[in-house]
C-alpha cells in the first residue's frame, strides 16, 4: 500500500470512529426521550438500533486489525489505532446502556420518583460523551483532562439521585389495601429507577475512558487511563 493511501485508512479510522460516536449519542439522546416520555416506539428503535452498532463496532475493529497486522504503524500511528480500537469498545458499551435505558422506558413509571431529574443526568452524561468524541476527533488534549473534573461533578450528582430515591422509598407509604403484587410493581419501578442513575453513572465513565485513550494517543499522557 503507497503512504498516501495509508494515510487515507487512518483518516478513514478517525472518520468511523467519529461516526460511530455520533450514533452512539443519538441513540442515547433517543433513549432519555423515550424514558422520559414513555414514548414505547421511540425505546424499541433505540433496542433494536443497537445491532447496526454493533455491526459498525465490528467493521472499525476489523480495520484496527488490520492496520496493526499489515501495516506496522510508527508510534504515533500507532497510538491512533490502539485508541482507536479502545474507543469503540467504550462506545459499544455506552449503546448497550441506551439499549438498556430504551428497556427501562417499557415498563417504568416515570412518576415513581418526581423529584429525580433523570433526563437532566441523562443529559450530562451525553454530553460528557459526545465532548469526549469531539476532543478526539480534534486531537484536544486540555478537553481531554477537563471531562475528568466534569465527570466527577456527574457521580456526585447521581449519588444524591440515588439518595433521594431511597429517601423517598422509605418514607414512601402504600395504600393499606393494596396487594403484594401492587407492591412488588412498585418495587420494581424503584429498582429501574435506581438502575436507571447507576447506567448513567457508567456512562460518564465510558466518556473518560475516551478523553483517557485520546490523551494518550495525543500526549503519550497515560494519567487518566485506570
Amino acid at each position: 500500500m503507497s503512504r498516501t493511501g495509508y494515510r487515507n485508512r487512518l483518516e478513514a479510522l478517525r472518520e468511523n470512529v467519529v461516526r460511530m460516536g455520533d450514533l452512539v449519542v443519538t441513540r442515547l439522546r433517543a433513549s432519555l426521550v423515550a424514558l422520559d416520555r414513555q414514548d414505547h416506539e421511540l425505546a424499541w428503535d433505540v433496542i433494536e438500533g443497537d445491532e447496526e452498532i454493533n455491526r459498525l463496532y465490528l467493521d472499525i475493529e476489523r480495520d484496527c486489525i488490520d492496520l496493526l497486522a499489515l501495516q506496522q504503524p510508527v508510534a504515533s500511528d500507532l497510538r491512533l489505532v490502539a485508541a482507536s480500537f479502545k474507543i469503540i469498545t467504550d462506545l459499544e458499551r455506552v449503546a448497550d446502556l441506551a439499549a438498556n435505558l430504551g428497556e427501562y422506558a417499557l415498563y417504568a413509571d416515570r412518576d415513581v420518583v418526581s423529584d429525580v431529574d433523570l433526563r437532566s443526568l441523562g443529559e450530562r452524561a451525553a454530553e460528557l460523551v459526545s465532548d469526549a468524541v469531539t476532543a478526539y476527533e480534534t486531537a484536544d488534549a486540555a478537553a481531554c483532562e477537563a471531562l475528568a473534573d466534569r465527570d466527577d461533578d456527574l457521580d456526585a450528582r447521581c449519588e444524591r439521585a440515588s439518595e433521594r430515591v431511597v429517601r423517598d422509598l422509605i418514607d414512601t407509604e402504600l395504600p393499606s389495601e393494596a396487594d403484594s403484587e401492587e407492591v412488588e410493581l412498585f418495587l420494581q419501578d424503584v429498582s429501574r429507577v435506581l438502575l436507571t442513575v447507576r447506567d448513567l453513572e457508567r456512562v460518564g465513565d465510558h466518556a473518560v475512558n475516551i478523553a483517557a485513550r485520546t490523551l494518550y494517543m495525543v500526549e503519550s499522557d497515560d494519567s487518566l487511563i485506570e
